[in-house]
């Protein structure tokens, strides 16, 4: 074996970003909310064991947040998406290869010159993302994505690990498979976990030693690779995902109803900005676009409900939010009912595939390319300066749409007049 792969992942990513920039929330009971501070999306390790749970209705446990003064936050993705940048720069320091997998987790490589002490490797990978962010990560290390997920897994569950494991070793990958659960292994989703325990195949080690044409059978060629990865064989390289995301979606419940077609379009504006740059960030375009608004779910007469749908096939796929905006505002009259109070609106982008392979445009190439240079320009500004520093269209950020944020801490390391201040 060549190289070993890591997951690094960071614990409790939220609420650990919480406390980096207030001390006086360690050792308390940390929970994050979600837009206009509706569900619990995030929980320190204390809020877990008081039993609030995750998508738990605020209203619901405010009581118990109020017992046992458990902090509570607004959602800050501008403090925890930059948070999770300096995270990466530091990984980018211990591996020439490093994937991004999610806002808190990413895996690297590790060459076989670097693999004397994998235990002492991400030892030094744990203590060095904490000295320079002030988070705590786990590391997981073992010799395919599926495994090192494994690792990670029982890494943070584990005080003797400290964070780290190293499941490179055979007896130690026996114990760590036989310890997970099927349904927990990468790449096992709901139906197949049912599927696997109506056989008998209850945790990971049984998983991997099933027979493989069994396994084709029941769960074709992707359940092969999953347990070949149990295996030690590498089927599942970087950058690639067992499950690999199949759209873009950006959506939010509105601080206050709108009824206004310009209100309803500024919405969708700041949606597709934001849609538009996790595309870019991700080197996809989109072939699809499809806006949505709807009333509250809540309204008790039918009539005051309404869901409006919309979609439009772009002819050449991209990445602009320019081109994307302008699709939108064609669909848009389409799906709008007059008279309507809209409590939520979203986009999502389908038809995705790497920027690489995206067509060679005959007839605008040229504007497209200026295009580019400009979405690459602005996101440079916004990455350097703070979100929506620079940015296109109509939307204005502090709208009625807007999502309520009452409890969100300082965007410390983004904002200047945000920044903290020592005295």
């Amino acid at each position: 074996m060549k190289r070993a792969i890591a997951l690094i992942d960071a614990n409790n990513f939220y609420a650990t970003c919480e406390r980096v920039f207030d001390p006086t929330l360690w050792n308390r009971p940390v929970v994050v909310l979600s837009n206009n501070d509706g569900c619990v999306v995030a929980r320190s390790a204390e809020a877990r064991k008081l039993g609030i749970r995750m998508a738990e209705p605020y209203f619901k446990v405010k009581d118990l947040i109020e017992t046992h003064k458990v902090a509570v936050r607004s959602s800050n993705y501008e403090l925890y998406g930059d948070m999770s940048s300096r995270i990466m720069d530091v990984l980018e320091e211990f591996s020439p290869e490093l994937e991004v997998y999610s806002i808190d987790e990413a895996f690297i490589t590790i060459d076989a010159d670097d693999r004397s002490n994998l235990t002492e490797f991400g030892k030094t990978v744990r203590d060095t993302v904490k000295r320079h962010t002030g988070i705590t990560v786990s590391v997981g290390i073992a010799e395919t994505k599926t495994l090192a997920k494994v690792a990670n897994h029982l890494a943070k569950k584990s005080e003797k690990a400290r964070f780290v494991l190293d499941l490179t070793e055979s007896p130690h990958q026996e114990i760590a498979l036989e310890r997970t659960p099927v349904g927990e292994v990468w790449g096992i989703g709901r139906r197949h976990a049912a599927m696997l325990k109506s056989y008998g195949v209850n945790t990971a080690l049984d998983l991997r030693n099933c027979d493989d044409q069994w396994i084709r059978r029941k769960m074709h060629i992707t359940g092969l690779r999953t347990v070949h990865e149990l295996r030690g064989i590498q089927c599942v390289e970087l950058g690639a995902s067992p499950n690999p995301k199949r759209s873009v979606i950006v959506s939010r419940s509105f601080g206050e109803p709108v009824g206004a077609l310009d209100e309803l379009r500024a919405a969708i504006s700041y949606y597709i900005t934001r849609a538009g740059e996790k595309l870019r960030k991700r080197r996809l375009v989109a072939g699809a676009l499809t806006i949505f608004a709807k009333t509250s779910r809540f309204n008790v007469d039918d009539h005051d409900r309404y869901s409006g749908i919309a979609t439009e096939s772009l002819v050449m796929a991209t990445d602009s939010t320019l081109e994307l905006m302008q699709s939108a505002q064609r669909i848009l009259p389409g799906l709008y009912r007059p008279g309507y109070r809209y409590k939520s609106a979203g986009v999502i982008l389908t038809g995705l595939s790497s920027m690489k392979g995206t067509s060679l445009r005959l007839w605008d190439s040229d504007k497209y390319e200026r295009e580019r240079l400009l979405m690459s320009a602005i996101d440079g500004l916004n990455a350097r300066h703070g979100q929506d520093t620079v940015r296109c269209g109509l939307h204005d950020i502090e709208g009625k749409w807007a999502s309520r944020l009452g409890l969100r801490s300082p965007r410390f390391t983004t904002k200047w007049d945000e920044i903290m201040r020592v005295r």
